[in-house]
């Protein structure tokens, strides 16, 4: 009489399904193909110089450490980590009290207004810096025509001391409605038994707020903030667009994704552009990791 055990260790292996990776390959191609590759490339130009006698040539990390003691690259990096600095905890706190106030439930219209604040995240960056730009000029526009019809002297915001809060405001106005939905939503799936429990207690709103709906959304904080810095690191289309109207203000080494922009299709330094750009992804990197590391903590997740 054969036993279990015999015929268990007799049975055939299973071939190996092969189904999984079937189906993630169309996405690994695509990710390899726009993602991975190019960051590769970037790597590879990144160790070489072109040279007017010798052609491209192999120059190791020399690129790196000039890149590194780049007066323009730091001055770049300091003007978007001011922009952070400032910005984001304005348009973050904005997002979550509009957010707060569509949750209360008392806001009249509260559709159509969840709607007009979300709309500008709706349109293109160029379309938006554009349109910020035609209102900031000073010699047309909303801000001329207020100073020609009642005789004020508003500044010009795109000179040089208020270009970078110009363009923090475009920043503001296209994405406080998208991490207002970011918190709103986080809001609609707090459990109702804790707003049961807190009248049951007497609670007041601020309580409410202060004690059950901010600790329920640490995590959704988390996300938009990390969020907000790899986009305020990355900033590009507003001051590229808006450098045709203030070009004094706003220079080719304003950010240094537009640095980076200026050095290879401006200066054909292509591979002094793709290291500029490799520390200011890694530079991003760090930091993001770092606050989100420091937010899950505080937040309770990790």
């Amino acid at each position: 009489m054969t036993s279990i055990g015999s015929t268990v260790a007799a049975a055939p292996a299973r071939p190996r399904a092969w189904a999984g990776l079937g189906f993630v390959a169309p996405f690994l191609a695509v990710f390899a193909l726009v993602f991975v590759a190019p960051i590769g490339y970037s790597l590879y130009l990144s160790l070489y110089r072109n040279r007017l006698i010798g052609g491209n040539r192999f120059v190791g990390l020399d690129n790196y450490t000039a890149a590194v003691t780049d007066p323009h690259f730091w001055s770049a990096f300091g003007r978007v980590a001011l922009f952070l600095v400032v910005q984001v905890p304005v348009m973050l706190l904005l997002a979550l009290m509009v957010a707060l106030a569509l949750d209360s439930g008392r806001l009249y219209g509260a559709g159509m207004f969840r709607l007009a604040i979300f709309l500008p995240y709706a349109v293109p960056a160029v379309v938006a810096a554009l349109m910020w730009g035609f209102m900031y000029g000073p010699q047309f526009g909303l801000v001329a025509g207020l100073n020609r019809t009642y005789g004020l002297s508003i500044p010009n915001p795109l000179q040089p001391d208020l270009a970078l809060a110009a363009i923090g405001n475009v920043v503001t106005w296209e994405y406080v409605g998208y991490n207002m939905l970011i918190f709103y939503s986080a809001l609609r799936v707090v459990p109702a038994v804790l707003y049961e429990a807190a009248a049951v207690d007497g609670a007041s709103e601020f309580r409410v707020v202060w004690a059950i709906k901010l600790p329920a959304i640490r995590g959704a904080l988390v996300v938009a903030t990390i969020f907000s810095i790899i986009g305020s690191f990355q900033l590009f289309n507003e001051p590229a667009i808006l450098r045709s109207l203030a070009p004094n203000a706003i220079t080719t080494d304003y950010t240094p994704n537009l640095y980076a922009y200026s050095l290879s299709f401006s200066g054909q330094q292509y591979s002094y552009a793709a290291t500029v750009a490799i520390i200011m992804g890694v530079l991003t990197m760090v930091i993001a990791y770092l606050v989100q590391v420091r937010g899950l903590r505080q937040a309770g997740l990790r």
